[in-house]
């Protein structure tokens, strides 16, 4: 016997498109809620330069997915054209079939996606199919192509994406993870063959791939959505939209060119910010957050910023991608204020959020390795004469002195231990959090390994607690938070914290008097950074996080 459905489920029809599974952290599928804000966006700057004209009314524009995947853009796309041109073209089937023949394109980053995206759009597998809904196209493919790609190897590295030889020069019934669009020198004459003619794309549109999993996925896998973005600029479209890590904001690794671009390049007119990827893609894991952006070939100007969290609008504010004096996008509307005031009180100008060099705080902190030993260095367990304490992964060991490779001016001087990785939960974001692990107070006659980096030297132990009180502030963990593309704490993400005289006890209740800091703006930072844990273990609290994982 048949169980009967629920009455509650009935006539309940899910978009497909919106349950099936991810491939990898890699290629996530777009939900289709995603897509459609994006299109939103990319509807709103057209009709704000065409006198409020719709995009969808056009029957001449043509939009292209480089990187289609589940083909949800492309299908959220006609679906629009479809009901835009129903005046224009009022035969349903030859309005759709000009949709599908003249506007709508695509490029499959792998032959199962294709296939998906081709089964989304066409209904069908194969464009000329017995159930396609084209009637123009004589080939499979239709204007959903796929190729397979081969990598260019040099020297074990691709010379176009960076993939390893070792790992993905393999056979032919696997894939090559070799995306056509990015493995090419010159973009244009590849589109003429491909699509045929002089096609000019008027939207580009997608989800890239955001890192190549070549076998070094967590420790040291590259990003390749920046090179996606870079090709798509080189055709010109009028707009361009794509969701992309939001990673790129302060660099990290393999990415400074190209953040250093964007921030420059004006025709990047919105910006939508979620702070928690999976508030985006649910059930994936990537830290850092993720982003949509519009980018306007015709229009320059000044940027809009959206930042979302948990499904609300945290705030939304009109300004330059990059301020004065400063390398990286500040990602918090309300931050950009409270950096100002900290920066003007410290340097007594009110342009710039450049520290003079008196006043950088990163010239206190150390660079990897601040004594030359690797993160799997283990000690002797018991210590002997002419030993030094090292803090280490899992605890603590000793070395002779004699032995210690490098930093040996730091040893026999007060310092602070903090780990290189900061503790949150795996590749997920939440908020509040520390932002930094719990440093803590190096005594003479110790070192460390790469697992902490080391701040100081101080003159005394007052000294190396008073800079312990100040990382402690919540004030100056948002600054840090400001320069921190990923969970390492390197040198570099002290770049907005100024450098103090370490005679007292800091606390945030004087710095947010110090500066000014309105009640408004002291919500803002209790809701991003979490009170420091002065009862915790602070060496087991770094040491328990992972310091090799991707930058």
């Amino acid at each position: 016997m048949i169980e009967q459905v629920p009455i509650r489920l009935r006539g309940h029809n899910p978009d497909v498109l919106s349950c099936i599974a991810n491939l990898s952290n890699d290629e996530v599928f777009t939900p289709p809620q995603v897509a459609n804000q994006m299109l939103d966006r990319i509807a709103e700057a057209w009709a704000a330069a065409n006198g409020g004209a719709s995009i969808w009314a056009d029957p001449s524009v043509t939009f292209l997915d480089p990187c289609t995947k589940s083909g949800v853009f492309l299908r959220q796309v006609t679906l629009r054209l479809t009901d835009g041109l129903r005046s224009q073209i009022p035969d349903l089937h030859e309005r759709v079939d000009h949709i599908l023949s003249n506007q709508v394109f695509g490029i499959g980053i792998t032959q199962l996606t294709s296939l998906i995206a081709r089964r989304s759009v066409y209904c069908s597998k194969s464009a000329n199919g017995r159930h396609s809904i084209a009637r123009s196209f004589s080939g499979t493919d239709g204007n959903i192509w796929f190729q397979r790609t081969d990598h260019t190897w040099l020297n074990g590295k691709c010379t176009y994406c960076g993939a390893s030889q070792k790992t993905l020069d393999r056979g032919a019934d696997l894939e090559t993870h070799a995306y056509a669009f990015i493995h090419t020198d010159d973009i244009r004459p590849w589109f003429q063959e491909v699509f045929g003619g002089s096609m000019q794309f008027d939207i580009i549109i997608g989800n890239p791939p955001y890192q190549l999993d070549d076998g070094g996925y967590g420790t040291s896998a590259a990003p390749i959505y920046q090179l996606f973005v870079q090709q798509a600029k080189a055709l010109e479209p009028r707009y361009l939209s794509m969701i992309i890590p939001a990673r790129w904001f302060a660099g990290g690794k393999g990415l400074d060119e190209f953040r250093e671009s964007m921030l420059v390049d004006d025709r990047v007119r919105s910006i939508d910010d979620f702070l928690t990827a999976s508030d985006v893609f649910p059930g994936v894991g990537l830290k850092g957050g993720v982003c949509y952006f519009l980018w306007d070939r015709d229009n320059p100007g000044l940027v809009k910023v959206t930042t979302h969290f948990k499904g609300e609008i945290l705030s939304t504010a009109t300004r330059k991608l990059l301020e004065d004096g400063a390398d990286v996008f500040i990602r918090f509307n309300e931050a950009l204020s409270i950096l100002k005031k900290v920066i003007g009180a410290e340097t007594g100008q009110s342009e710039s959020l450049a520290l003079s060099d008196d006043k950088r705080f990163d010239r206190l902190v150390s660079s990897r390795k601040p004594f030359g030993l690797e993160t799997t260095f283990k000690g002797k367990p018991v210590k002997a004469k002419g030993d030094v304490k090292v803090y280490q992964h899992g605890g603590i060991g000793y070395l002779s002195r004699s032995s210690v490779p490098t930093g040996t001016d730091l040893i026999d001087r007060w310092k602070l231990y903090m780990g290189y990785a900061a503790p949150g939960t795996g590749n997920r974001d939440t908020y509040p959090h520390r932002i930094i692990s719990t440093p803590f107070v190096g005594e003479p006659d110790t070192i460390c390994s790469e697992t902490y980096l080391c701040v100081g030297p101080f003159e005394s132990k007052g000294q190396a607690e008073s800079a312990l009180s100040y990382l402690s502030c919540r004030l100056t963990r948002l600054l840090i938070l400001l320069h921190k593309p990923s969970q390492h704490i390197t040198r570099k993400v002290y770049t907005f914290v100024p450098a103090q005289n370490w005679t007292r006890h800091w606390t945030d209740a004087d710095r947010y008097e110090t500066y000014g800091i309105s009640d408004d703006e002291v919500a803002f930072i209790e809701q991003l950074v979490r009170p420091m844990d002065d009862t915790g273990d602070a060496i087991n609290d770094a040491i328990s996080e992972n310091p090799d994982d991707d930058e």
